[in-house]
């Protein structure tokens, strides 16, 4: 079920009928990278995506080279089939809007929508409530944080039709997302009833819905990958829909199988032919001038292959984890160069080739 870079250049999406994406990972995967992707990749046809981020980080702001996100909706690019090296397409370009969800603001617009508090709520923020309210009842800040995603995603215009055709959240890492969703068990010691209750009962219905996926971030590593695997049993017991496994900064083989086999032997004499025919023995045609001269060159190549087959067999062992999962699975390059914006809509082009969007 994996597919690499490259693949068919047009590919029906795996997640047709997905309104709300959720994004999730272990830290350094390079999760907000990836939702940022997928968010333009979601757009390319000519459609319009939010991307929500709710941890306050401003990597959203980071990624796309533009100042801090307010706590508004805001364009921040535009983006085409031709823009991700893919044929163009019938529809134009679409668009992608970012939001960066404040807590504090989050919790008084709560207020004023269901308790009509107005200027009350604003008094309730200067002396330290919202603060307060977020920090010892957590629960209650994870469904503002869900609440406003779901809201945005079913969202209509005056119109009749829904405002966004996809909404991307870059969530809270592996080990904290099941709780971050599952906000109905996280509000129940503090409201049975009253608007947090129907308001956490109105969110759960969302994020169990087909509209909903949540998709894992990964490194082809030990750690994230069993991290991983542990979150989608996690999620699945909370009854919550597992999207796919994106894994990132996949590098290629530099060996074949056969070379990877064989660096167990002794090879220094082949090594040793190969560097001195290709020229880094000098000039000399002696044979005893060539050798010395490479010899040095020996032992680091022959080490480096070694670590090479390792890796490469660590990553096939973890592959081989991730394909147990039986989930859509897609693989993202290392950019050695680092993400640019460039980097992000390259990205955003090898997940919609692969059917992520």
């Amino acid at each position: 079920m994996a597919r690499t870079p490259g693949q068919a250049a047009r590919r029906d999406p795996d997640w047709e009928g997905v309104r709300l994406h959720v994004v999730s990972g272990k830290g350094g995967t390079g999760k907000t990278t990836l939702a940022a992707a997928l968010a333009l990749a979601l757009a390319a046809e000519g459609g319009r995506v939010l991307l929500i981020e709710v941890e306050g980080r401003q990597g959203i702001a980071e990624l796309f080279g533009i100042a801090a996100l307010p706590y508004e909706e805001r364009r921040i690019a535009s983006v085409s089939r031709p823009q991700l090296g893919l044929p163009a397409g019938e529809g134009g370009p679409g668009e992608v809007l970012a939001l960066a969800i404040d807590t504090e603001q989050a919790l008084l617009e709560y207020l004023e929508m269901f308790y009509k508090l107005g200027r009350a709520g604003k008094a309730l923020q200067k002396v330290g409530f919202v603060d307060f309210a977020t920090t010892v009842a957590p629960g209650v800040r994870d469904v503002l944080l869900t609440g406003k995603a779901c809201e945005a995603a079913r969202r209509k215009g005056p119109d009749g039709r829904r405002r966004y055709d996809a909404v991307v959240m870059d969530a809270p890492p592996t080990g904290r997302i099941t709780r971050f969703l599952n906000v109905n068990s996280e509000v129940a010691g503090l409201a049975r009833i009253g608007p947090i209750h129907t308001q956490a009962q109105a969110v759960m219905r969302v994020l169990r819905s087909p509209e909903t996926a949540v998709h894992l971030v990964t490194l082809l590593e030990e750690m994230p990958v069993q991290e991983t695997v542990d979150g989608i049993a996690e999620l699945r017991e909370a009854k919550l829909p597992v999207g796919g496994v994106m894994v990132n900064m996949v590098r290629p083989p530099l060996l074949d199988a056969a070379a990877v086999a064989a660096v167990d032997g002794d090879h220094r004499e082949e090594v040793a032919l190969a560097l001195g025919e290709a020229g880094l023995g000098g000039r000399s045609r002696k044979a005893e001038t060539v050798r010395a001269a490479v010899e040095p060159l020996i032992d680091p190549l022959l080490e480096q292959a070694r670590e090479h087959a390792e890796r490469v067999e660590l990553e096939r062992e973890q592959r081989t984890d991730l394909q147990q999962l039986r989930l859509p699975t897609y693989e993202l390059p290392l950019l050695g160069e680092g993400v640019d914006l460039g980097g992000l809509y390259r990205l955003a082009g090898e997940l919609k080739r692969q059917g992520a969007a």
